[in-house]
């Protein structure tokens, strides 16, 4: 997924990249809060547990409680495509005992999908830090007989309808990235919405339904371990972990890109003292090699950033997604 913030393939792919981008952000960040934190801190996940969010969110509340030497709380609260969790978060008192780890969805597609939707992704939030990109696997049975994208696309057409994707839920990235799919592939799945990633993941590996494209994390361990075939990834370039996979775009889709990503944000108001602290812990996490190893384990990319940048960065993701979910017709179930 491009962006004048974070383009794909820029410094954010080089370890020489990540240290001059924690050099940056330290040089302008304020003096740290001192108290901070004195109490429990809350991390909703705003999606069942099992799923790329959550694992992630997990990863980043062990190093918050080892580093601020406070508890952190992981609480699951799904809902609206990740609206409820977030607009809990969005009337939390600000005072970064309350955080979100949001993603594209909550963020940057919501907006588009959800007329009313309980909360703004600008106003109501303070960005903290930007934490990973996740690109999306396209993955079938691995007893199916489709191989390729290409395949995929030719049996979907001989039976318009009769193919079934899972998702994680209506309004969810792997909703979104494959209603995207299909828009440019002009192809006809039925949708099938799950009450979180796990249970569609379940589902695949049982030959319930024949297609799934959610985020590496969720998907990697099954395909390693032969249950599941990968066709395709989502990502502009490809996957270092699976670089024989080849992306949407090179299966013959120019300029589809479509990975998820994920920030903590913390309700508006919050003192930019303790925003600081919390970007600066995170993104220390984010460099540290057991961490990164960790993450190239599940499939997914560190992503540091200073609170602008990532505030920028939604303000982006927000408008390049709004034109493609209009041409897709994307509509929540």
């Amino acid at each position: 997924m491009t962006g004048g913030v974070l383009p794909t393939g820029h410094w954010l792919r080089r370890a020489g990249g990540l240290l001059w981008c924690l050099a940056g952000i330290l040089a302008v960040t304020p003096a740290y809060s001192a108290d901070y934190p004195t109490k429990p801190i809350t991390l909703v996940v705003p999606f069942t547990p099992g799923g790329t969010t959550d694992i992630l969110a997990r990863e980043i509340a062990h190093r918050l409680q080892v580093d601020l030497g406070q508890t952190v709380l992981i609480e699951n609260r799904a809902g609206a495509g990740g609206g409820l969790g977030a607009e809990i978060v969005a009337r939390a008192s600000p005072d970064g005992h309350t955080l979100l780890m949001g993603h594209i969805g909550t963020l940057a597609l919501n907006p588009s999908l959800y007329p009313k939707l309980g909360y703004d992704p600008i106003r109501s939030f303070a960005p903290v830090a930007l934490v990973a990109r996740v690109p999306n696997i396209l993955v079938v049975n691995a007893k199916s007989p489709i191989n390729t994208l290409a395949e995929l696309v030719a049996a979907a057409k001989a039976r318009p309808g009769s193919l079934a994707y899972g998702s994680g839920g209506n309004g969810s990235a792997a909703h979104i990235t494959t209603e995207y799919l299909k828009h440019v592939s002009g192809v006809d799945l039925l949708h099938v919405p799950y009450k979180g990633t796990a249970p569609f993941v379940t589902d695949l590996i049982a030959d319930q339904i024949q297609v799934g494209f959610t985020g590496a994390t969720a998907v990697m361990p099954q395909v390693k371990a032969g249950r599941l075939r990968a066709l395709a990834i989502s990502s502009a370039r490809r996957m270092r972990a699976f670089p024989e996979l080849p992306t949407v775009a090179e299966s013959g889709y120019a300029g589809f890109d479509a990975d998820q990503w994920y920030g903590i944000v913390a309700p508006a108001g919050t003192p930019a003292a303790v925003i600081a602290r919390l970007n600066a812990t995170i993104n220390s996490a984010l460099l540290s090699p057991q961490l990164q190893a960790r993450l190239d384990q599940e499939g997914a990319e560190a992503a540091p950033a200073s609170p602008e940048k990532f505030g920028s960065y939604i303000a982006e993701e927000i408008a390049r997604w709004r034109p493609i979910l209009k041409a897709a017709d994307v509509r929540i179930d």
